[in-house]
């Protein structure tokens, strides 16, 4: 069984950033916070979709850091944008993944600066 990994790199994030730009928010948390019931409907979210966009509303009394955190901790997930009162979430699915990150290693670069002809 996969598992998510504990920090991703700066091309999986802006991977999983352009997939979450069109997401409408699945879970809003407001004047309660992070309650119970709002992990029961994260958790069935991200097991559904993998990817998950929550809003804090103005009312919530809690800090989004803290929020995206401790959601992201009682998931199994890992915080893949936190923008404005709005995180993303991303949880690979044990068994049927949807998502298709980029490879951790991204290969060989050009030592040459882009649009530079190399001499040989």
């Amino acid at each position: 069984m996969a598992t998510t990994p504990q920090t991703l790199t700066g091309k999986q994030k802006r991977h999983l950033r352009a997939l979450g730009h069109g997401l409408d928010a699945v879970v809003q948390l407001g004047k309660n916070g992070l309650t119970d019931s709002a992990i029961t409907a994260s958790r069935a979210a991200i097991e559904r979709h993998e990817l998950i966009k929550i809003r804090l509303l103005t009312e919530c009394p809690e800090d989004r850091d803290d929020v995206a955190e401790q959601l992201g901790s009682a998931l199994g997930a890992v915080v893949a944008q936190t923008l404005g009162r709005t995180f993303l979430l991303y949880r690979r699915h044990p068994k049927k993944p949807v998502i298709e990150l980029p490879p951790p290693g991204a290969g060989p670069r050009s030592s040459a600066p882009s649009g530079v002809k190399s001499s040989d």
